[in-house]
């Protein structure tokens, strides 16, 4: 078999080649050149950020509600994006306060700042927590993408015990959650 450059290759080395080029398996870098030229629509996407040590609101939130709102000076990357985006502020998590229990804001906070619930105070096992919004949406929009909700942390995992003033680690260390006393795993 002659190349344009004039160098030989064997027929059995063209055909090793091909054997190998066959056992490949179809990998999902493949695929978009593959796919049939109907533009199917990005799925659509939704996320939450939680800052347990709190941020300057100032800084986060546009002094004007409505569509022509400026972008404060962090949110401005977010400017290309304006007609895709939802700015949300004024929000208020009664839920997350004392409400008699005493001390454990932190876990209240971040056990309440997704499901709206008022946690209930334990180092045990009997943890009770509501369903948390991002669940509620992976459930209606999760069959639209590859994985229904991809949950991350930077906490450590610790689940059990007591972490902020009688209230359980599963707290402290989870935002999502699948039912009322399930946590997602770290």
């Amino acid at each position: 078999m002659r190349i344009i450059t004039g160098k030989q290759l064997s027929r059995r080395t063209v055909l090793r080649g091909l054997g190998a080029a066959i056992a490949l398996p179809v990998l999902d870098a493949m695929t978009p050149a593959l796919a049939s030229p109907v533009v199917k629509r990005a799925p659509l996407r939704l996320s939450f950020v939680y800052v347990p040590n709190g941020i300057v609101m100032k800084d986060w939130t546009p002094a004007a509600a409505g569509q022509a709102f400026q972008f404060p000076r962090i949110l401005q990357p977010l400017e290309p994006f304006r007609q895709e985006l939802l700015v949300l502020s004024g929000l208020d998590a009664n839920n997350g306060n004392a409400l008699g229990d005493g001390p454990g804001d932190h876990a209240r906070a971040g056990a309440s700042f997704l499901t709206g619930v008022h946690c209930r105070k334990t180092m045990g096992a009997d943890i009770r927590n509501g369903v948390s919004a991002d669940q509620i949406a992976a459930q209606a929009l999760g069959e639209h993408s590859r994985f229904a909700s991809i949950e991350l942390g930077c906490e450590d995992s610790r689940t059990v015990g007591d972490c902020d003033s009688g209230y359980s680690c599963a707290y402290t260390n989870s935002i999502s959650w699948r039912g009322p006393s399930t946590p997602m795993p770290p």
